[in-house]
């Protein structure tokens, strides 16, 4: 996705994300160290920031980067790094965060259990992402799909695998919920400036020219007391 995309993006989200942030992970200290893994142009980083004493964003991808250095605030800052093998050590942060970054990522239950590695004792694991279908043939047509407009894309996770990679590092899910999102096919083709021939593929794949897609929501905590 191009950063420009991914900046249009960002901004439609900008308000629905500062409240969900604010309702999910709060009550906040004001001291909080925080992580935005796999930050691409820094949204969920922005949201944290108003937040907590420190936010790092870190991301493989040096134009994602910089553009999220040049809107950051003074208690945000952006590193280079790779989500399934972060550059923290352990129980870095109280907050560590993933936003829309599995169905990216080709081992996602290693950046799963990177978020809980970093994560301090008795701190919270927060990861957003869109959500895969419990049938299989379902799920292969939504990812065919999804690599048509994102080549980037690899595979969508259904709730249940989200879930399953909580529960395999110890982390006890607090609150959980899917929300549906509309998406607007021919806004998104445009934003990636797909051509029109690709386009043409798309569309015979395509749900339908306004469809609805659904994003699971999960906070959960590392046991033991915070140190």
């Amino acid at each position: 996705m191009s950063v420009e995309m991914r900046l249009a993006l960002q901004e439609e989200r900008a308000s629905d994300l500062a409240d969900r942030v604010r309702r999910l992970l709060g009550p906040f200290s004001g001291t909080e160290a925080a992580l935005d893994s796999g930050c691409g142009a820094g949204a969920l980083a922005l949201a944290l920031a108003p937040h907590v004493g420190e936010v790092v964003g870190a991301d493989t991808r040096a134009d994602y980067l910089e553009a999220a250095r040049a809107l950051a605030p003074a208690n945000v800052r952006f590193v280079e790094g790779d989500a399934t093998a972060l550059p923290f050590g352990y129980g870095t942060f109280d907050i560590a965060c993933s936003l829309r970054v599995l169905h990216h990522v080709r081992r996602p239950e290693l950046a799963v259990s990177e978020l809980a590695r970093v994560t301090r004792l008795g701190g919270r694991v927060f990861i957003v992402d869109q959500l895969g279908s419990i049938d299989p043939l379902r799920s292969i047509e939504l990812d065919r799909f999804a690599r048509l407009r994102d080549e980037t894309h690899q595979r969508l996770l259904p709730d249940g695998d989200v879930r399953g990679y909580l529960d395999a590092n110890d982390l006890v899910l607090i609150t959980s919920e899917v929300t549906r999102e509309r998406v607007d096919l021919e806004q998104r083709l445009e934003l990636a400036g797909v051509s029109e021939e690709e386009r043409v593929r798309v569309r015979g794949l395509a749900p339908a020219a306004v469809y609805e897609i659904e994003v699971g929501w999960y906070v959960a905590r590392k046991p033991g007391p915070r140190s």
